[in-house]
């Protein structure tokens, strides 16, 4: 891959003027000592507070009501505020409404000892990180903590980059801090004004056409059509139709004339997605439009002209399609011109906390639920598996987590048992407690069938076949355990 030579922006380190609390602390990583408010009327549990969180390090400020815990916040950046639920004056739940409407992003954990269904909803609602009744239990406590700060961090480190990127380039949903990922990003910025046809390599779920997209954005047809074709996916008849267009007639179901992608990207970009697996006589033909920039519809007989940037991505080893014969030699060479290869996610493992936090933040969006949090020992799994699904698994992962989750925070016990290497008969008896042994193995089973939904990218043929059971006994079994079956993700 040709070696960028733009400088890329410290994204690690944004302004410190924006680093007040209605936009976060300082970023993960930075020397920044993390900051604690404590909101309590009781100078005792102050004093405990204090004195067990600066014995981990913390940098601790105090306030005996709401109002003074207000001014304190509106003075410097925390990362985290223990809220006594209740206080004289307001209560803790409308401190806590205040805060959410000056500082939306910044963790509040809140702290009675009326530990009630009703206060746990309503602080629940009103934007609290997590609950916590006293007496509390330290390593709990310091847990939640922690939980929450990382959190907060990685959202702000993502706000920072995502920022950064915006202003260096014009990159959208594209996460990463890596070495490597930066390379990327100095690579995409310097080709992306060219016309020259671009071929991205990667392992499936790395990304490529976030990256396609990345380079039409920043190009001079940002303001033209950028068409993604999944050329793998199609027969050869219709992926044909589909990208040359055909007459009325040309073939027997053509009872119209149809524009082809090459069309509709006219003057744009079009995204052939998994080329690798295309047809000889395709190739043919979509070599002939890259050098000649001319193509016929089917059926038809007159010559249609066109400006079509060609961006191609596999993730099969060309060089060796070329060698057996699979991939014509000489549209390797038209393609080939700049080259830029995805690493897998194993490869970037520091990227892995950012991208499960934009992962976290857009499906607990999506579901309409507070914002879920990762905890200490599911962040170690995620780190800790290789990922061969890349980013499209550990966004299915994060989905799943999201989705299964009965409170604010994610623990390992909700990943799929392949990734955290868990038996399901010990975890779920300990899950269960009391119940029947029918309810545990109607856990078991549904389970079960959502790692393999996802695994097949929640294909339920593939799922079937890979059960060696009838697609209709699939069927009722979704059914029958109440699954909700997402829409299909497609490599």
């Amino acid at each position: 891959m040709p070696e960028a030579t733009l400088t890329v922006p410290d994204i690690n380190n944004g302004p410190q003027d924006e680093l007040k609390n209605g936009s976060g602390s300082s970023a993960a990583g930075g020397s920044t000592a993390q900051r604690i408010l404590i909101i309590d009327d009781e100078a005792g549990i102050r004093e405990s507070l204090e004195t067990l969180l600066g014995l981990e390090g913390y940098t601790v400020d105090t306030a005996n009501d709401g109002e003074a815990g207000l001014n304190t916040i509106g003075q410097r950046s925390y990362d985290l505020v223990l809220l006594d639920l209740a206080l004289p004056g307001q209560n803790g739940i409308e401190i806590l409404g205040h805060i959410r409407e000056r500082y939306p992003d910044l963790p509040v954990i809140m702290i009675t000892a009326y530990g009630t269904v009703n206060n746990v909803v309503d602080a629940i609602r009103a934007g609290a990180q997590n609950f916590v009744q006293k007496p509390w239990d330290n390593e709990k406590l310091l847990a939640d903590i922690r939980a929450a700060i990382a959190r907060y961090r990685a959202e702000e480190e993502n706000i920072q980059l995502k920022r950064a990127l915006k202003q260096r380039y014009n990159f959208e949903n594209i996460v990463g801090k890596s070495e490597s990922m930066r390379t990327i990003f100095d690579l995409v910025a310097q080709v992306a004004p060219s016309r020259s046809t671009i071929l991205i390599l990667g392992e499936s779920g790395t990304g490529k056409e976030l990256i396609a997209k990345a380079i039409h954005a920043n190009s001079p047809r940002r303001d033209k059509n950028f068409v993604p074709v999944n050329t793998g996916s199609m027969p050869t008849d219709l992926l044909e139709s589909t990208l040359f267009g055909h007459v009325k007639g040309a073939f027997t179901s053509a009872i119209a004339a149809k524009k082809g992608y090459f069309e509709i990207a006219n003057g744009g970009t079009l995204f052939l997605d998994e080329i690798g697996n295309m047809s000889m006589d395709t190739q043919a033909k979509i070599l002939r439009v890259i050098q000649d920039k001319r193509f016929m519809h089917l059926g038809g007989v007159h010559e249609i002209q066109v400006d079509v940037r060609i961006i191609a991505a596999t993730n099969v080893d060309l060089r060796q399609a070329v060698r057996d014969g699979k991939f014509r030699e000489d549209l390797y060479y038209r393609l080939n011109v700049i080259s830029i290869d995805l690493p897998p996610l194993r490869a970037r493992r520091e990227d892995i906390p950012l991208l499960a936090a934009h992962f976290l933040k857009r499906f607990s969006e999506e579901n309409e639920l507070p914002l879920r949090t990762l905890a200490p020992d599911a962040i170690r799994a995620l780190l800790d598996y290789d990922w061969p699904g890349n980013v499209r698994e550990l966004e299915n992962v994060i989905e799943r987590g999201v989705v299964l989750s009965s409170g604010p925070v994610i623990t390992s016990d909700l990943l799929p048992g392949h990734l955290t290497g868990r038996s399901y008969s010990s975890s779920l008896l300990e899950q269960n407690g009391d119940a029947s042994l029918f309810d545990i193995l109607e856990d078991i089973e549904r389970r079960i069938i959502i790692d393999k939904l996802e695994r097949c990218h929640w294909n339920q043929t593939d799922t079937s076949e890979q059960f060696r059971i009838p697609l209709s006994t699939l069927n009722q079994k979704i059914k029958r355990l109440n699954i909700e079956i997402k829409k299909r993700i497609k490599d």
